[in-house]
């Protein structure tokens, strides 16, 4: 990454698995709130879809040139073929649907940014998110931004999710904002097929570091690994704090968020 990034505030929130009293989380973990219903996986493009589908064989030798050896107990299932992993291409992609609704660079500073009474939902393409308003007090208030993917939609497959449990990478970076202690919250539940159940989950709400100038961007990523069988869903949700001043609401602003899956080495 470029210097525009503290390198202090890198990898914040990687450790936990659980909120920390450091994190001024309630002590009990949080439950998923009812999920929203995950969009539509992504269909290809019309030039891809002109394309002549290539062979077993050569799908095949695209995706390990493109996702390196695989292991020897990696097996597909009668019902998923090279073709249409190669189609899909569920490992090592975000699974979020717009990442970077706003269009903010994180190589440099948040731009400037001016209380604005203009929804959010009129400010980018938030196409995928599922948007609502806390109220808090003085003043202040959480946006939360909600996805819920779907992993079997997105090109993976049950033997895979149970038998080789590959990593779940997340990773988001949010602007230091200095509107409060905590302007950000990260939640990410990792459940079964009912969408209901938590197999696996990560909680994080850090502090503003207080150095270097405010609007730098902050990085938080955290590793699901060894969370065992029954994962279907990936339910992300991140906070970001609001200030209403008298010109209108003074936001906190988030940008490339990401969920990803790689086999494990």
């Amino acid at each position: 990454m470029e210097e525009t990034k503290d390198p202090a505030a890198v990898g914040a929130g990687m450790e936990a698995d659980r909120p920390e009293s450091a994190q001024e989380l309630p002590p009990s973990l949080p439950s998923p709130p009812p999920p929203p219903s995950p969009p539509p996986p992504a269909t290809p493009e019309t030039s891809e879809l002109l394309q002549p589908e290539p062979s077993e064989a050569k799908a095949r030798q695209l995706l390990l040139d493109e996702w390196g050896p695989l292991g020897e107990s990696l097996l597909l299932p009668p019902r998923v073929t090279w073709t249409l992993l190669l189609q899909r291409r569920p490992l090592y992609r975000n699974l979020l649907h717009s990442p970077n609704p706003e269009g903010i660079n994180i190589y440099q500073p948040a731009p400037p940014t001016r209380p604005t009474r203009q929804p959010l939902e009129a400010l980018g393409n938030f196409r995928g998110w599922h948007i609502r308003t806390e109220l808090l007090h003085q003043n202040l208030s959480w946006t939360v931004k909600q996805q819920c993917v779907n992993l079997l939609a997105e090109g993976l497959w049950e033997e895979l999710l149970d038998d080789e449990q590959p990593d779940v990478t997340i990773m988001d970076w949010y602007e230091d904002s200095r509107l409060d202690q905590c302007v950000y919250e990260l939640h990410v539940w990792l459940l079964a097929a009912d969408r209901r159940t938590v197999i696996a989950q990560h909680h994080v709400a850090p502090r503003s570091p207080g150095r270097g100038p405010a609007g730098h961007w902050i990085q938080v990523s955290h590793v699901f690994r060894q969370y065992g069988p029954g994962v279907r869903f990936i339910h992300f949700l991140h906070k970001t704090k609001n200030r209403m001043e008298s010109g209108g609401l003074r936001r906190t602003r988030v940008t490339d968020s990401s969920v990803s899956v790689q086999l494990r080495e």
